[in-house]
C-alpha cells in the first residue's frame, strides 16, 4: 500500500483528543475535497509502495529513533503548552494507539492484514475514512467523515473530478454498514450555518447513528480563523444535542505536516 507518511504526534481531533498516537498515512483517495489540507495525499499523491512488514518496520524505527532523542517534531521537541493548557508537553514512544488516515485507507486491501498485526501488539486502532468503501478490516474506533457538498471541487478546475467526487462522496450503505460494525464517530467538516443544516439533514436519513457520536469540526487551517469560527459553532452544537470538534492540532503545531 501506499504510504506518505508515518509519524508519532497526539490526536487532536474526535473523542480521543489528547492521545499520543502513531499515525500512518496512507497516499491516494477516491475522492478530491476542494478544502482537503493533505493535497500530497489526495490530489498530488506522494509517498512509497510498502509492505505490511515494511510499514511495521517503520514503525518500529520510528520508536527507536524517538528514544534515542533523534526524532522529529512527533518526539515532543517544540511542543509545549499553549494557552488551552490541553496539549501534552512530550509525546511517549511507548504510545498504544496507532490512527490510520489518509487519504482514504479503505482503498488499500493491505489495511486488512496490516490491522491484524497491529491488534496482535496490542495496539489501538483508529480509522479515519470518508464512509465510502468497505473492509472487513479490525478497528477499535472508526472515525467516519462524510463529505456534505461543501467539499466539491469548483468545475473550473478539473470537471472530470468534480463529476468523480459528487458521484462517489455519498454512500449511505457503507455508513450504514461502518456504524453497525463498528464502535464509531461522525464528524462533518463545516464552514457555515447553511453546512451545519445540511449536516442535520444528513442525520435525519441516518436514524441509526446516535448523535452524541456525530460532530461539527469548523473547516480551516489557520487557529484564528477555526477560533472565529468555534465562537458560533460551539454554541450551535451544544444547542443541537451535536458535539462539537476542534481542530486541536492546528492550535497546537499549526499547519505542518508530520502533526
Amino acid at each position: 500500500m501506499r504510504i506518505a507518511e508515518i509519524f508519532r504526534s497526539i490526536q487532536g481531533e474526535g473523542r480521543l483528543t489528547g492521545a499520543q498516537s502513531v499515525f500512518v498515512r496512507t497516499s491516494g483517495c477516491n475522492l478530491r475535497c476542494a478544502y482537503c489540507d493533505t493535497p500530497y495525499a489526495s490530489w498530488m499523491p506522494e509517498g512509497e509502495d510498502l509492505s505490511v512488514d515494511e510499514i511495521l518496520a517503520r514503525m518500529e524505527e520510528l520508536a527507536a529513533c524517538e528514544e534515542m532523542g533523534t526524532g522529529s517534531v512527533a518526539s515532543g521537541k517544540g511542543l509545549g503548552k499553549r494557552q488551552s493548557g490541553e496539549v501534552p508537553v512530550s509525546i511517549s514512544s511507548q504510545a498504544t494507539h496507532v490512527v490510520i488516515t489518509g487519504g482514504e485507507p479503505m482503498l488499500f486491501a493491505e489495511l486488512i492484514p496490516l490491522c491484524a498485526a497491529l491488534r496482535r501488539q496490542g495496539r489501538h486502532i483508529t480509522i479515519e475514512t470518508a464512509g465510502t468503501l468497505y473492509l472487513p478490516v479490525e478497528c477499535d474506533l472508526m472515525s467516519i467523515s462524510p463529505k456534505l457538498s461543501n467539499s466539491s471541487p469548483p468545475p473550473q478546475g478539473d470537471p472530470r473530478w468534480t463529476w468523480r467526487h459528487e458521484t462517489n462522496r455519498a454512500a449511505p450503505e457503507v455508513v450504514r454498514r461502518l456504524a453497525a460494525e463498528y464502535d464509531y464517530q461522525v464528524k462533518f467538516v463545516v464552514d457555515n450555518l447553511e453546512d451545519c443544516r445540511e449536516a442535520e439533514r444528513y442525520l435525519a436519513e441516518f436514524p441509526e447513528i446516535d448523535r452524541a457520536r456525530a460532530m461539527l469540526m469548523p473547516q480551516g487551517t489557520d487557529a484564528a480563523d477555526l477560533a472565529e469560527k468555534g465562537r458560533w459553532l460551539e454554541p450551535y452544537c451544544r444547542e443541537h444535542g451535536l458535539g462539537f470538534c476542534p481542530r486541536r492540532h492546528i492550535e497546537w503545531f499549526g499547519a505542518r505536516r508530520g502533526t
